[in-house]
């Protein structure tokens, strides 16, 4: 069951919870919303998944920087996909130029998000760490941390018990 709650799929957690009998150990309801909040990351709507995440429980992003500098991150390099540069300049500078002088770590990913500006990705000679940065990959990497960091608060697992065995 926590496999279907922590994957998403709703309809089938609740069809399983008919079928055998036991109630579901969390809310099924909540599965929806983090599901849309996992489409909005996945489809680069950044900000949408934020103002989500933040109707849900805004302590969520405050306590960890990690996770909302990640989410920054995402929204900059949207910008950059849609070559909206003074955009995105202006937004790196201040979102997440402060970020970074507080944070050695998220000072150097800012580092090598800004260098998608001086890049061509579809260059041979990018370096692969810069070019990644534009994959669905990333987007889907964002969105799973945000996944993780939903569920975590809503005091329901991160992981699915299928992963111990």
């Amino acid at each position: 069951m926590d496999y279907l709650v922590i994957e998403g799929y709703k309809s089938a957690a609740e069809e399983f919870s008919k079928e055998t009998g036991l109630g579901p150990a969390v809310d099924l309801t909540t599965i929806e919303t983090r599901m849309h909040i996992r489409e909005a990351v996945q489809r680069g709507d950044v900000e949408q998944a934020i103002e989500l995440v933040n109707d849900i429980n805004p302590d969520i992003l405050d306590s960890n920087p990690s996770l909302h500098f990640h989410l920054l991150q995402q929204r900059l390099i949207e910008y950059i996909r849609h070559g909206q540069v003074s955009e995105a300049l202006a937004f790196a500078q201040t979102q997440l130029a402060p970020r970074g002088e507080d944070n050695p770590e998220f000072l150097t990913e800012l580092e090598h998000t800004m260098a998608l500006l001086a890049f061509d990705v579809d260059n041979t000679g990018t370096p692969d760490q810069i070019v990644e940065l534009m994959a669905q990959s990333q987007r889907l990497k964002t969105a799973g941390e945000l996944n993780a960091a939903i569920l975590e608060a809503l005091n329901q697992g991160r992981e699915t018990k299928l992963l111990a065995l």
